[in-house]
Protein backbone atom coordinates (compact mmCIF):
# COMPACT_ATOMS: atom_id res chain seq x y z
CA UNK A 1 0.00 0.00 0.00
CA UNK A 2 1.41 3.39 -1.00
CA UNK A 3 1.16 6.48 0.92
CA UNK A 4 0.73 9.77 -0.50
CA UNK A 5 3.54 12.70 1.03
CA UNK A 6 2.00 15.37 2.84
CA UNK A 7 2.75 18.34 0.50
CA UNK A 8 5.18 20.61 2.24
CA UNK A 9 4.10 24.06 3.19
CA UNK A 10 5.71 26.76 1.76
CA UNK A 11 8.48 28.21 3.73
CA UNK A 12 8.27 31.96 5.61
CA UNK A 13 10.28 34.59 3.81
CA UNK A 14 12.25 36.65 5.89
CA UNK A 15 9.84 39.65 5.53
CA UNK A 16 6.88 37.29 6.38
CA UNK A 17 8.72 36.44 9.48
CA UNK A 18 9.76 40.12 10.17
CA UNK A 19 6.54 41.09 10.17
CA UNK A 20 5.20 37.93 12.59
CA UNK A 21 7.59 39.17 14.58
CA UNK A 22 6.55 43.18 14.90
CA UNK A 23 3.21 41.95 15.33
CA UNK A 24 4.20 39.43 18.47
CA UNK A 25 6.22 42.66 19.91
CA UNK A 26 3.11 44.89 19.19
CA UNK A 27 0.84 42.38 20.70
CA UNK A 28 2.51 42.05 23.89
CA UNK A 29 2.92 45.64 24.29
CA UNK A 30 -0.82 46.21 24.88
CA UNK A 31 -0.60 42.91 27.06
CA UNK A 32 1.90 44.76 29.25
CA UNK A 33 -0.07 48.05 29.11
CA UNK A 34 -2.85 46.10 30.39
CA UNK A 35 -1.09 43.97 33.19
CA UNK A 36 1.65 46.75 34.06
CA UNK A 37 0.33 49.94 33.04
CA UNK A 38 2.49 52.30 31.32
CA UNK A 39 5.03 52.50 33.73
CA UNK A 40 5.81 48.86 33.93
CA UNK A 41 5.41 48.29 30.48
CA UNK A 42 9.66 48.16 29.83
CA UNK A 43 11.32 46.65 26.86
CA UNK A 44 12.91 43.92 28.71
CA UNK A 45 9.20 42.89 29.95
CA UNK A 46 7.76 43.19 26.68
CA UNK A 47 10.63 40.74 24.96
CA UNK A 48 10.05 38.10 27.46
CA UNK A 49 6.12 38.34 26.88
CA UNK A 50 6.59 37.94 22.86
CA UNK A 51 9.19 35.22 23.32
CA UNK A 52 12.04 37.13 21.78
CA UNK A 53 15.47 38.04 22.54
CA UNK A 54 16.27 41.93 23.28
CA UNK A 55 18.73 41.74 20.33
CA UNK A 56 15.97 40.64 17.85
CA UNK A 57 13.67 43.00 19.89
CA UNK A 58 15.67 46.31 19.28
CA UNK A 59 16.30 45.12 14.81
CA UNK A 60 12.57 45.86 14.92
CA UNK A 61 12.21 49.02 17.84
CA UNK A 62 15.12 50.61 18.69
CA UNK A 63 13.94 52.54 22.43
CA UNK A 64 10.89 52.11 24.20
CA UNK A 65 9.05 54.96 22.49
CA UNK A 66 9.58 53.20 19.45
CA UNK A 67 7.63 50.64 20.60
CA UNK A 68 4.60 51.95 21.62
CA UNK A 69 4.70 54.74 19.05
CA UNK A 70 3.94 51.69 16.93
CA UNK A 71 1.83 49.99 19.38
CA UNK A 72 -0.59 52.50 19.54
CA UNK A 73 -1.01 52.44 15.29
CA UNK A 74 -1.38 48.80 16.45
CA UNK A 75 -4.07 49.34 19.08
CA UNK A 76 -5.88 51.99 16.93
CA UNK A 77 -6.39 48.80 14.49
CA UNK A 78 -7.57 46.42 16.89
CA UNK A 79 -10.35 48.64 18.35
CA UNK A 80 -11.34 49.88 14.79
CA UNK A 81 -11.80 45.73 13.86
CA UNK A 82 -13.66 45.14 17.12
CA UNK A 83 -16.02 48.25 16.38
CA UNK A 84 -16.82 46.47 12.90
CA UNK A 85 -16.92 42.85 15.15
CA UNK A 86 -19.16 44.42 18.02
CA UNK A 87 -22.05 45.82 16.07
CA UNK A 88 -22.70 42.47 14.31
CA UNK A 89 -23.02 40.99 17.85
CA UNK A 90 -25.48 44.05 18.88
CA UNK A 91 -29.56 42.65 18.49
CA UNK A 92 -31.25 45.09 16.17
CA UNK A 93 -34.17 46.49 17.96
CA UNK A 94 -36.44 48.98 17.73
CA UNK A 95 -35.15 51.56 19.92
CA UNK A 96 -32.15 52.56 17.79
CA UNK A 97 -30.57 54.64 20.72
CA UNK A 98 -30.92 51.54 23.16
CA UNK A 99 -29.15 50.03 20.50
CA UNK A 100 -26.53 52.70 20.27
CA UNK A 101 -25.91 53.02 23.81
CA UNK A 102 -25.76 48.98 24.18
CA UNK A 103 -23.30 48.65 21.32
CA UNK A 104 -21.09 51.88 23.50
CA UNK A 105 -20.63 49.89 26.59
CA UNK A 106 -19.94 46.60 24.98
CA UNK A 107 -17.13 48.52 23.08
CA UNK A 108 -15.24 49.27 25.81
CA UNK A 109 -14.98 46.31 27.76
CA UNK A 110 -12.29 44.22 27.78
CA UNK A 111 -8.28 45.09 27.46
CA UNK A 112 -8.37 47.19 24.27
CA UNK A 113 -10.13 50.31 26.17
CA UNK A 114 -7.88 49.94 29.06
CA UNK A 115 -4.71 49.87 26.94
CA UNK A 116 -5.60 52.82 25.11
CA UNK A 117 -6.73 54.60 28.70
CA UNK A 118 -3.14 53.68 29.46
CA UNK A 119 -1.68 55.75 26.75
CA UNK A 120 -4.50 59.01 27.07
CA UNK A 121 -2.99 59.32 31.01
CA UNK A 122 0.96 58.99 29.64
CA UNK A 123 0.43 61.28 27.05
CA UNK A 124 -0.66 64.18 29.64
CA UNK A 125 2.75 64.14 30.29
CA UNK A 126 4.67 63.13 27.36
CA UNK A 127 3.91 64.90 23.73
CA UNK A 128 4.78 61.87 21.17
CA UNK A 129 2.48 59.95 22.96
CA UNK A 130 -0.08 62.90 22.79
CA UNK A 131 0.97 63.29 19.33
CA UNK A 132 0.42 59.68 17.84
CA UNK A 133 -3.08 59.03 20.09
CA UNK A 134 -3.95 62.22 18.54
CA UNK A 135 -3.21 60.93 14.98
CA UNK A 136 -5.28 57.67 15.59
CA UNK A 137 -8.24 58.77 17.60
CA UNK A 138 -10.67 59.92 14.63
CA UNK A 139 -10.05 56.74 12.51
CA UNK A 140 -11.59 54.78 15.83
CA UNK A 141 -13.98 57.47 16.19
CA UNK A 142 -14.95 57.07 12.64
CA UNK A 143 -15.13 53.49 12.32
CA UNK A 144 -17.63 53.60 15.35
CA UNK A 145 -19.59 56.08 13.28
CA UNK A 146 -19.65 53.65 10.63
CA UNK A 147 -20.19 50.74 12.44
CA UNK A 148 -23.18 52.85 14.00
CA UNK A 149 -24.49 53.76 10.41
CA UNK A 150 -25.82 50.21 10.02
CA UNK A 151 -29.01 50.96 12.40
CA UNK A 152 -29.02 54.76 11.78
CA UNK A 153 -27.99 54.86 8.56
CA UNK A 154 -28.42 58.90 7.64
CA UNK A 155 -28.93 60.34 11.24
CA UNK A 156 -25.13 59.38 12.25
CA UNK A 157 -24.08 61.65 9.57
CA UNK A 158 -25.83 64.64 11.62
CA UNK A 159 -24.08 66.64 13.59
CA UNK A 160 -26.08 66.71 16.68
CA UNK A 161 -26.22 62.85 16.60
CA UNK A 162 -22.36 62.71 16.30
CA UNK A 163 -22.24 65.26 19.35
CA UNK A 164 -24.86 63.17 20.93
CA UNK A 165 -22.41 59.73 20.48
CA UNK A 166 -19.14 61.37 21.57
CA UNK A 167 -21.30 63.08 24.92
CA UNK A 168 -22.30 59.40 25.78
CA UNK A 169 -18.63 58.03 25.10
CA UNK A 170 -17.19 60.73 27.14
CA UNK A 171 -19.81 59.35 29.83
CA UNK A 172 -19.10 56.00 29.89
CA UNK A 173 -15.11 56.44 29.77
CA UNK A 174 -15.66 58.39 33.19
CA UNK A 175 -17.63 55.90 34.61
CA UNK A 176 -15.40 53.43 33.24
CA UNK A 177 -11.95 55.25 34.25
CA UNK A 178 -13.28 56.05 37.47
CA UNK A 179 -14.33 52.35 38.67
CA UNK A 180 -10.48 51.19 38.01
CA UNK A 181 -9.61 52.68 41.42
CA UNK A 182 -12.40 50.40 43.42
CA UNK A 183 -13.23 47.91 40.48
CA UNK A 184 -16.83 47.11 40.76
CA UNK A 185 -18.42 45.94 37.67
CA UNK A 186 -22.01 45.37 38.86
CA UNK A 187 -21.49 49.21 40.01
CA UNK A 188 -20.17 50.36 36.96
CA UNK A 189 -23.05 48.83 34.54
CA UNK A 190 -25.51 50.81 37.38
CA UNK A 191 -24.33 53.76 36.88
CA UNK A 192 -23.90 53.40 33.08
CA UNK A 193 -27.71 53.03 33.20
CA UNK A 194 -28.54 55.49 35.30
CA UNK A 195 -26.29 57.59 32.87
CA UNK A 196 -28.39 55.94 29.80
CA UNK A 197 -31.79 56.92 31.35
CA UNK A 198 -30.84 60.97 30.88
CA UNK A 199 -28.91 60.52 27.45
CA UNK A 200 -32.38 59.30 26.60
CA UNK A 201 -33.84 62.20 28.18
CA UNK A 202 -31.25 64.46 25.94
CA UNK A 203 -31.84 62.39 22.69
CA UNK A 204 -35.18 62.66 22.70
CA UNK A 205 -35.16 66.62 23.13
CA UNK A 206 -32.38 66.85 20.28
CA UNK A 207 -32.45 63.82 17.74
CA UNK A 208 -35.49 64.69 16.00
CA UNK A 209 -36.16 61.39 13.45
CA UNK A 210 -34.09 58.92 15.08
CA UNK A 211 -36.62 56.03 17.00
CA UNK A 212 -36.71 56.25 20.96
CA UNK A 213 -38.85 53.61 22.48
CA UNK A 214 -41.01 55.12 25.13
Amino acid sequence: MTTTAAPKQPRRTQEQRSSEMRVRLLDATIECLVEFGYAGTTTPRVAERAGVTRGAMVHHFGSKTDLVVAAISHLAQRRTEAAMLEIGRIKDGADSIATMLDFLWELHQGPLFIAAMELWVAGRTDPVLAREMGKVEPFVNNAVLMALSRYVPDEVHRKDARDFLYTAMDALRGILVSSFIEPDPARALRRWGRACAHLRVIAAASLPGIVIAD
